[in-house]
């Protein structure tokens, strides 16, 4: 078993990191992401937004593998959170639903507002692996070498949706537009058309919005759109 944490602080107030969490997909730099599919979703009696979420990912195995350890390289993994936005506290769980007797890999994000107003970030994830054949710490030394290579070009994925979030934020600010960046992000899947339908009925003139994202977020919209297009 192998255990892996680290905490990060952003300067942005929670309500912005929290979001751009649940929006991180897709972004450039995740092209492992195949799929993002929300299968639940429910508001609690005290306010709080669970989500249940299906993730497919893939990925490759390393050279000195055997041949046969997976039948496949995609991987269907389950995310569930919780959203508190009284407490201002973000908690998300993943975990692997394939491959788990090779390696079961679970995550633990924690996301909270500081006294300050800044938003601290907790990372915590955890390896372990039944496989046997004197392979099982070699898999699971493997696997968090692989999640501390990834953990940058994450985060640099989790700048570009936060950024834009930021800029439309700012428009919104100063303009009194709808935060339209949720209508111009694609998703995969049934999130898409949830989140989608919400902004535009309550935004109204759709091509108005398009027109105030791609003002407001200039470059790193342009950027985006151009990476989704592509795709």
């Amino acid at each position: 078993m192998r255990f892996y944490s680290q905490s990060f602080l952003y300067d942005d107030p929670w309500s912005i990191v929290s979001l751009a969490y649940l929006l991180r997909y897709p972004n450039p730099f995740s092209s492992h992401i195949l799929s993002c599919d929300v299968i639940s979703r429910e508001v609690t009696s005290s306010g709080s937004l669970l989500t249940t979420r299906l993730i497919l990912k893939t990925g490759s195995l390393p050279r000195w593998a055997p041949k046969g350890i997976i039948s496949r390289a995609e991987s269907w993994v389950i995310e569930e959170s919780e959203v508190d936005p009284y407490g201002k506290v973000m908690r998300c769980t993943t975990k692997n639903l394939e491959h788990v007797r090779v390696m079961r890999v679970e995550e633990r994000i924690h996301i909270e507002q500081m006294a300050d107003g800044k938003t601290m970030q907790t990372t915590e994830a955890m390896f372990v692996s039944g496989f046997g054949w004197g392979l099982t710490k070699r898999i699971e030394n493997h696997g968090l070498a692989r999640f501390k290579a990834n953990l940058q070009r994450s985060r640099e994925g989790f700048s570009v949706i936060l950024n834009l979030i930021r800029q439309s934020r700012m428009r919104h600010m100063t303009m009194g537009a709808p935060s339209s960046f949720l209508t111009s992000h694609t998703f995969t899947g049934s999130e898409a058309k949830t989140s989608a339908h919400h902004e535009i009925h309550t935004s109204g003139d759709e091509e108005k919005m398009q027109g105030t994202v791609d003002e407001a977020a200039g470059g790193s919209w342009t950027k985006l759109r151009t990476w989704l297009r592509s795709g």
